[in-house]
């Protein structure tokens, strides 16, 4: 009997997620391009910052270029960071010693904008929302954010 009961219990939350699926309208994702890239620009221009755009979107402002080991995509990193919107509300950041993680498993800003600096190197990453979370939402940062990182290579493990 218990048997039976879970087994039931187990169709019937695959039924109902099933039919959630069909029943939601798929809409497409917004594209953000242009808007990120005004917003990004304007923060440039309003704390008189001058960056470098890389063919991707991304804008990166190297501080420190470093002069230790420069990493890959593929590296194991520890960085120190503080995350922001062009507002400067702060969204997240590390502690002094940083945080340990391999690139590849970050959002694709941070891929890409990381290996532009060596060990001991610091700068500004001004991320547009297609390098992070697009037009979906996560706790703390709306669907179509600009992200902005001050970022510290500590370290290429």
């Amino acid at each position: 009997m218990k048997k039976l009961l879970v087994a039931l219990f187990t169709l019937t939350l695959f039924i109902s997620c099933a039919n959630s699926e069909k029943d939601t309208p798929a809409t497409p994702p917004k594209d953000y391009t242009q808007e990120n890239d005004k917003e990004i620009t304007d923060y440039l221009t309003k704390n008189n910052l001058t960056a470098t755009k890389s063919e991707s979107g991304l804008y990166y402002i190297i501080n420190e270029p470093g002069t230790g080991v420069q990493p890959t995509a593929s590296s194991k990193v520890t960085v120190a960071y503080k995350g922001y919107f062009t507002n400067g509300n702060i969204f997240d950041q590390s502690n002094s010693s940083g945080i340990t993680f391999p690139l590849s498993e970050v959002i694709k800003g941070w891929t890409e904008g990381i290996p532009y600096f060596k060990e001991g190197g610091s700068g500004v990453l001004l991320i547009p929302s297609h390098l992070a979370y697009g037009s979906y939402p996560r706790p703390g940062i709306p669907a179509g954010s600009v992200l902005i990182f001050d970022v510290k290579l500590i370290k290429v493990n």
